[in-house]
């Protein structure tokens, strides 16, 4: 494999010349960069990413680390965040698994954005103290090198359940995601609230996963407790996920029972495949691709140690289709 000492040996440079050109420095004529430049590609050079990151203290990458990959819900979130870096002049690379983590304190990435719950808030509380560049989309964590970015979780769950009040519902099912979701915590939370303030109102909780195979088990555990004759039910799913989940199991073995007119469902995340959905879903909308945008954009001034503030991605409520209700 040829090495800066091969190149400035053909060139008839010194190896502080060679590096100066193959980074663009100014140091170093045009004409000289371009031979230099030329000379490299014929050797087939290649950088040694991990010497320059010793040297310059940067690789130029941005790692993202997620629970998993599953489900429709991160494309726009990545799309926004790699639109981002790529116009501030890095890399993204996408992380998931414990065995991961190590990238964070071996430096081999410049900063993170967290959306992982097997990320522990005190491994990120060591990591920001020693100097790293955070920014976590899934949870609060004060601290000078962590900028939180995260979603109005309680306005979405608010709108979501006074829109099942308003539209005469007193009987509503929320269906939750992971115990360890900072999200679905946030939308159990403002759920609750908003029941204990409206008088005859009961709340039945049922946990979810935020997969559709939750859905369908929801969807299960609600059917078997239903009666012939009772008032429409409505259900909160914590995910648009586990809404179509449940829409597809109980159109598949409750032939008898209408979506929309039996039951109302409502989501949160407005995937594209809720909009195919008949009728179509409700659900709590925002912008998954900002979402990642504005979370790269954060991480960046991080980096440049500009100041930032916490911010909020805001949410709104997409009504479906007008269902009965026990009015």
């Amino acid at each position: 494999m040829a090495t800066i000492k091969d190149i400035a040996k053909q060139a008839g440079v010194s190896i502080s010349t060679v590096s100066y050109a193959l980074n663009g420095s100014p140091k170093v004529t045009p004409e000289t960069t371009e031979r230099i430049l030329a000379i490299a590609k014929e050797l087939n050079y290649i950088p040694n990413a991990a010497a320059r990151s010793l040297k310059t203290r940067e690789t130029k990458i941005i790692g993202i680390f997620l629970t998993d990959f599953s489900g429709a819900f991160y494309g726009d979130l990545l799309q926004g965040t790699k639109e981002t870096l790529t116009r501030k002049g890095y890399e993204l690379i996408v992380c998931s698994g414990k065995q991961s983590h190590w990238m964070l304190p071996e430096r081999m990435i410049d900063g993170a954005i967290i959306l992982d719950v097997t990320f522990d808030s005190e491994d990120l509380i060591r990591y920001a103290d020693r100097g790293h560049k955070l920014v976590v989309l899934d949870r609060e964590l004060a601290h000078p090198n962590i900028n939180q970015v995260l979603l109005d979780n309680k306005a979405g769950a608010t709108l979501a359940t006074e829109y099942l009040i308003e539209e005469g519902h007193r009987e509503i099912y929320a269906v939750t995601g992971p115990g360890s979701s900072y999200d679905s915590k946030q939308r159990l939370q403002a759920v609750m609230q908003v029941v204990e303030r409206t008088a005859g109102v009961q709340l039945h909780v049922i946990e979810g996963d935020f997969n559709k195979e939750g859905g369908e088990l929801a969807a299960k555990a609600i059917m078997a407790g239903r009666r012939d004759g009772q008032a429409a039910a409505a259900v909160f799913c914590f995910n648009d996920e586990m809404a179509i989940g449940m829409m597809n199991y109980i159109a598949e073995h409750h032939s008898d029972i209408q979506v929309g007119e039996h039951i109302h469902i409502i989501g949160f995340d407005n995937m594209e495949l809720a909009s195919y959905s008949q009728p179509r879903l409700s659900t709590i909308d925002y912008s998954k691709r900002k979402w990642g945008a504005l979370a790269a954009e954060q991480l960046v001034k991080l980096i440049n140690s500009d100041a930032v503030e916490n911010e909020r991605i805001y949410v709104t409520l997409l009504k479906g289709k007008s269902v009965g209700t026990s009015k």
